[in-house]
């Protein structure tokens, strides 16, 4: 090699920033072989760099996003460095997709609506629409790799680093910068297998502490204005609850019903509202699914409904609820069968209070049906359809029209039958959800109150117990002598 020839070269290269190769320099100094416009500005450029006594660069040039290599590199790239690689039917096609500087024409709204669907979409409308067109700028960084003395041949150029920004400011350096993991190599073919190492640094000057805080309130008045024209879209006409209301809004599908008896289901239900609760006059709180033939899915019988339901309801807070727990709605509901010949039985009753917690619940909820003694009744509801039914649905609880302390049901015949399945989406709206932690350790707004309904059932049972063992105790005080209690009572 010769002395004077250094092995090592630095460039420092901004984006877009055309170092020309010892190629193009032969190639531009005659304007024989420009042509298009960006050559004959090369040649322009070509022609400064000579008077100004050359190009600085040696081996390392730049190919930018306007020159012919981008456009070529980018159809003609292999997966792998194998000379018999013959590229699949889909990189052919796929290759054919520019995702460069694509000019999209704005469509008009009549040829919009008048073309929905294209019935012989042509070659160029098929590589338009084929992916989805994020503009993409490119640039490559090169080397010249030839022997020394011989610079200025293609098949001694090699990509060192490949740069893209996207449309969506997105920047991907190709390979990453090298840090400290160390060089990366090129190892070339040929009897010497030079092996030639280089890296790639980010060299970009830091942003200054004025400038940055000038770009952050650009940046947050861009956004506060962004975030205007979406309040704008919006709209700020919302149905504000008002305080001391909690507002419940539930999307549930009735998904399947499994286990029963007979074929062609369905499910007639209902919401009972307790005290202090109201729904909107448009409210539907009843509803009746189509009627589901079933499929047999393992060893049950499946009907799958998938019915949609809507439910919105209110509860407002009442004077006398300030100490108490207030009833959470439930969702009573039978299943029903009818056959050929429009034979109905009642195939089983349920009920689920709906969920205090907002989210998605799956909730799969045991059905039961009231049955009569003997054969006879259960050859009337096989040959003639229908059964026993409940006049009241609400008897799967509590009945709405019981005000006494317990409810009976002894000699309540029933047999368990099959289930049914539902998904709720519960969602909540209440002003409570504004207060401060301060005002919640009060616990007198209605969500405070409110929250502790997953545990509503447990509580209940607690409560009773203590009235119970509270009974008992006084019971047992009671019987016994005045004067043993008295004694014990001066003792204590």
């Amino acid at each position: 090699r010769p002395p004077d020839e250094e092995e090592a070269e630095e460039a420092e290269v901004g984006w877009q920033e055309k170092l020309f190769s010892q190629f193009e320099v032969d190639l531009y100094q005659h304007e024989s072989a420009c042509q298009s416009p960006l050559d004959r500005q090369y040649h322009k450029e070509i022609l400064k760099l000579e008077k100004a006594g050359g190009r600085k660069n040696c081996r390392i040039f730049t190919y930018t996003d306007h020159d012919r290599f981008t456009n070529l590199e980018e159809h003609c790239q292999k997966v792998t460095d194998s000379e018999h690689e013959v590229p699949s039917y889909l990189a052919e096609r796929m290759a054919n997709v520019r995702r460069r500087r694509q000019d999209r024409r704005p469509i008009e709204a009549s040829s919009l609506k008048s073309k929905i669907i294209t019935w012989e979409p042509s070659e160029e409308f098929i590589k338009n629409n084929h992916v989805i067109n994020t503009p993409v700028q490119t640039m490559y960084i090169m080397g010249d790799l030839g022997p020394y003395g011989k610079l200025g041949h293609r098949e001694y150029e090699h990509v060192l680093c490949t740069i893209k920004v996207d449309g969506n400011g997105v920047i991907t350096v190709k390979p990453d910068f090298t840090g400290t993991k160390g060089p990366y190599r090129i190892e070339l073919d040929g009897e010497k297998r030079e092996v030639w190492k280089y890296t790639i640094e980010n060299v970009s000057v830091q942003v200054q502490p004025e400038e940055e805080e000038r770009e952050q309130r650009v940046f947050r008045d861009l956004y506060s204005r962004h975030k205007e024209y979406l309040s704008g879209l919006v709209g700020s006409e919302f149905e504000m609850t008002l305080p001391g209301t909690l507002r419940l809004f539930v999307n549930g599908e009735i998904v399947s019903a499994q286990g029963y008896e007979y074929d062609n289901l369905y499910v007639h239900f209902f919401v009972e509202l307790p005290d202090h609760w109201s729904s909107p006059a448009f409210q539907q709180l009843s509803g009746v699914t189509q009627i589901c033939a079933t499929k047999a899915v393992g060893r049950d019988n499946v009907a799958h409904f998938c019915y949609p339901f809507t439910l919105d309801m209110f509860f407002t807070q009442g004077d006398e609820s300030e100490d108490s727990l207030p009833q959470w709605p439930v969702l009573y509901f039978e299943v029903l069968s009818l056959d050929f010949w429009q034979r109905y039985r009642v195939e089983g009753y349920g009920s689920l209070v709906l969920p205090a917690s907002p989210g998605l619940h799956m909730l799969t909820i045991r059905t039961w049906r009231p049955v009569e003694l003997g054969t006879v009744a259960e050859l009337r509801r096989f040959f003639i359809g229908g059964s026993p039914e409940l006049e009241d649905i609400t008897y799967v609880r509590i009945p709405s029209t019981f005000k006494g302390k317990r409810l009976s049901r002894f000699g309540f015949r029933t047999e368990t039958t099959g289930s049914v399945t539902f998904r709720l989406y519960c969602l909540q709206q209440s002003k409570a959800f504004l207060e401060t932690s301060a005002l919640r350790q009060r616990m007198q707004s209605v969500l405070d109150r409110l929250g502790g309904f997953s545990q509503q059932s447990s509580i209940y049972s607690v409560l009773e117990a203590f009235q119970r063992a509270r009974r008992r105790m006084q019971e047992a005080r009671e019987s016994l002598p005045q004067d043993l209690i008295g004694t014990s009572a001066s003792t204590v």
